[in-house]
Order: C-alpha cells, then sequence, then structure tokens
C-alpha cells in the first residue's frame, strides 16, 4: 500500500491530525461557536453536520473579524451544490459534527477588518467558493484554487501531493472554513475573494459565479472544445447543463448528455432555442452496461458520431456513484474510494486521440481503471481541478450583463435557508425534478421577476 493510500486509511480511521505549513496565513474556523471565533452575544440559524446522511438546521454564533483582512457578509443568497452531497454521504473525509456547510454564497459587507482596501460595507458580493490568499505563485496567476497558503491539512498534501486552496463550508480536509448556508459568513482575504454585483444583476443570477459558472465553463475550456466539435457530457446536473451551454457557444455542433430522468427532461426544457439542433439525449438507465449484443453508453455514443466517437467526453457527475456490483463492494469495504465506471466510459467512447476532461469530485483512488485504451488510443485524460473561479468570474459577469448568458435556466426552486436540511434530502432523492435552487434568507432582496416562486418545505 502506498504512503498516501496509508496515511488516508489511518486518518479515516482515528480521525484527522494538522499542523500548519510553512506560510499558511488561514486557520481552521469551521463552526464559529467554538471559543473564540463567534460573537458569543449573536446568534444565527445555519445548516450544520451532524454525521452521514445527518445534517441539521442549527442556531449558532454569528461570526466576527478575526484576521485584518476578513470582511464579513450578511448572506443574501445561497444554494445547493451536488458536491454538498458528497458531504452528506460522508464520501469527502474529515467532517466534524457542527461545521457549517455551503460552499457558494453572496451578499451584503457589514463589517471589514482594518487590512481590507477594496470591499466597502453597504456593497453586495458574491464570494468565490475556494479561498485565496491572493500573494501566492497560483494566486497572482489567478489559479486561486490552488492556493498554496490558505490549506494546510497534512492529509491532503500526503494524498495529493500537495494541497490545493481552502474550500468554504468542505471539510477539514479542505481547510476547515464554515459555509455560507448560514445567516451571516466570515470571509477571509475578502479584497481577493469577493467580486462586487454591480446594479441591474440580480442575486439569482450572480450567486452562481462562486462556482458552478465558472466550474462548468472552466470543464470546457481546460478540456478545449473547438467549433464542429461533437461533446458528450457526462451528468445533466446543473454543471453538465451549463458546461453543454457552454460547449453550444464554443461551436460544438453535437452536445450529447447522459444520465437519466428528470435531469434530462430538465435540460431538454431548459435547452436554449438557438441551439436546439445540437441537443441529443442517452438515458443510460435504458442500456445494457455490456451485455453481449446489446446497446451500451459506448456503443450508443460510437452510433451517434459516425462510428468514431465524440471528439470530447466532460464528465460532470463523481467518483461516488456505483453502477455495477463489483465497485459498489469494493467502495463499501474500502478497496476504493471512488468508481472507474464512468471514466472508462468516457475513455472508451470517445475516439482515438479524443479528449476527456473529469470536473466532477474525485476523492481517493479507483480500480479497473482501463489505462488500456488510454495508451493505446491516445486518449488526453484531463483532470480540470477546482475551477479558478478568479480567473473567469470578470468575464462570466460581463456576459451576464450583456444578456450572452442566462443562469436561471438551471433554476428549478427557490427555498428557505431555514429549510434548507429538508431541502438536502428531497434533492439527493431527485424528489420535485430539483436541479438549481436559490436558498433566501431573511436578509435576501425581492425575489427577480421570471425566477421560480418560494416554495416552504
Amino acid at each position: 500500500m502506498a504512503s498516501s493510500q496509508l496515511a488516508y486509511q489511518v486518518e479515516k480511521a482515528i480521525g484527522h491530525q494538522e499542523t500548519d505549513t510553512p506560510g499558511n496565513t488561514q486557520q481552521d474556523v469551521s463552526n464559529y461557536s467554538k471559543p473564540g471565533l463567534g460573537k458569543e452575544d449573536q446568534s444565527m440559524i445555519a445548516l450544520t453536520w451532524q454525521g452521514k446522511n445527518d445534517v441539521k438546521m442549527r442556531e449558532v454564533a454569528v461570526p466576527k473579524i478575526l484576521e485584518d483582512n476578513d470582511v464579513i457578509l450578511k448572506v443574501t443568497g445561497s444554494t445547493v451544490c451536488g458536491s454538498d452531497l458528497h458531504l452528506l454521504h460522508g464520501t469527502v473525509i474529515q467532517m466534524e459534527k457542527g461545521d457549517i456547510l455551503g460552499h457558494e454564497f453572496c451578499g451584503v459587507a457589514i463589517e471589514t477588518g482594518p487590512g481590507v482596501k477594496k470591499i466597502q460595507k453597504g456593497k453586495r458580493y458574491v464570494a468565490s467558493f475556494q479561498i485565496g490568499c491572493g500573494d501566492c505563485f497560483f494566486c497572482k496567476q489567478k489559479l486561486s484554487s490552488q492556493c498554496e497558503k490558505t490549506n494546510s491539512n497534512t492529509t491532503a498534501k500526503a494524498m495529493y501531493g500537495s494541497t490545493g486552496a481552502g474550500i468554504f463550508g468542505y471539510s477539514h480536509f479542505t481547510g476547515g472554513f464554515a459555509g455560507g448556508q448560514a445567516e451571516y459568513v466570515r470571509v477571509p482575504v475578502g479584497d481577493y475573494n469577493l467580486l462586487e454585483i454591480p446594479d441591474g444583476v440580480p442575486d439569482e443570477k450572480a450567486l452562481y459565479l462562486s462556482d458552478v459558472l465558472c466550474t462548468s465553463y472552466n470543464a470546457v475550456k481546460d478540456t478545449a472544445v473547438y467549433p464542429d466539435d461533437e461533446v458528450a457530457i457526462f451528468g445533466a446536473g446543473p454543471i453538465g447543463q451549463m458546461a453543454g451551454v457552454y460547449a453550444a457557444m464554443e461551436g460544438a455542433k453535437k452536445i450529447i448528455f447522459i444520465d437519466t430522468e428528470p435531469r434530462l427532461s430538465f435540460v431538454q426544457s431548459r435547452w436554449p432555442a438557438e441551439y436546439q439542433d445540437k441537443l441529443t439525449l442517452i438515458d443510460y438507465k435504458q442500456l445494457s452496461f455490456g451485455i453481449t449484443n446489446k446497446a451500451t453508453v459506448v456503443t450508443k455514443l460510437k452510433e451517434l458520431c459516425g462510428g468514431r466517437g465524440p471528439d470530447v467526453a466532460i464528465e460532470c457527475v463523481a467518483g461516488e456513484y456505483p453502477k455495477g456490483w463489483a465497485h459498489w463492494l469494493e467502495m463499501a469495504v474500502g478497496a476504493e474510494t471512488d468508481t472507474s465506471e464512468i471514466l472508462n466510459e468516457m475513455i472508451e467512447g470517445v475516439r482515438n486521440y479524443g479528449r476527456t476532461g473529469v470536473t466532477g469530485v474525485y476523492v481517493g483512488y479507483t480500480n479497473h481503471f482501463n489505462i488500456g485504451s488510454l495508451m493505446q488510443r491516445g486518449i488526453r485524460l484531463i483532470g480540470n481541478g477546482q475551477a479558478p473561479v478568479v480567473k473567469y468570474w470578470e468575464e462570466l459577469l460581463k456576459m451576464i450583463q450583456d444578456g450572452k448568458l442566462d443562469p436561471t435556466q438551471m433554476l428549478s426552486h427557490r427555498v428557505r435557508l431555514e429549510d434548507l436540511d429538508k431541502v438536502y434530502y428531497k434533492f439527493d432523492k431527485k424528489e420535485d425534478s430539483m436541479q438549481k435552487v436559490f436558498v433566501e434568507t431573511k436578509h435576501s432582496f425581492p425575489r427577480a421577476e421570471g425566477t421560480p416562486e418560494l416554495t416552504k418545505y
């Protein structure tokens, strides 16, 4: 067993330990109710992790300024992301009871530390879901997701070779920062990690610059989609939906979504009219997963793309969802952390010298990976990484302002923060055709015209 695998197994069994690394500028602040981290005389409601498959709304302390470059936002909008379900399921390690969840949020600045120069009280901002220091090698290149100073977790370094940036509300494995599924949130290095929302852009559009719009854009740009490409999108959730839209905008001639209901119907109903002739859907549950003489995802892709397969495949699902019993068993007993089934479908499905991009969350190790097809057929396997939000958000904001990009095509529901624990379980079970939600708080502005009405649970 490799040392990084051993570290993972030991940490998983006995918990985790962290030590500061040289240059680290942030402390573990995952729950403001811990001594010294919040305002003991003020409280708020927040969604908290209580254990595997157990999240609850709790009353916790309001955050306070801890570092000179901190900003406190009163949250006016948040959401639930498919990657939040990995925390719910216990797939991402090193969660602690009481951790405040949520990595996508926007709000109004109400407090700033003495070192903050750009952020003004009373103005609206959207936060990057990852936390950059603004000063290291990667941050200076706007590659914020790979910040060298905001995550000192030793297990992550052992598993991956080096750590990436800290992430809001996403476990101690990613730095231990409280998230924004709450009424207030502390944003470290506010000058770097906050983008001002201009007048005329409602929260329902600006919020998703925090993650989903940048993540899906990075998937398309990093994997590389060219005019006249045929592109397969594995996963028709919000990330996949917007990756398909971006691929069409790049000039792809065919966009093939692989998923099942109700997501396929949702994407079809919201698909931009100007790209209707590019859209094709594959319901993988109607196929056979490799039974002799039956259609599979791979054979279907070949059939739809001239016998060769698409030029590009982009994975927008994650590694925790096994299709067959072998991977289910191996994951259950800890023999692997992620299934390779979708990765293999992409590698085998694209044309020779095709490109495959991985954007869904993969935590650790996988078995039965078809490296032979990858090598023999010259397939490019590209880890898209956590999208460097600050690299893209100004460009995408301009597209929203110009009317070229409408994030509300993802929106299916508007919900209340106080109902968010219930919403997690409904989202997990794909109930009510839930795709992307807007979570309102007591601080939220009136609903933007044309967006979903409030649903109470």
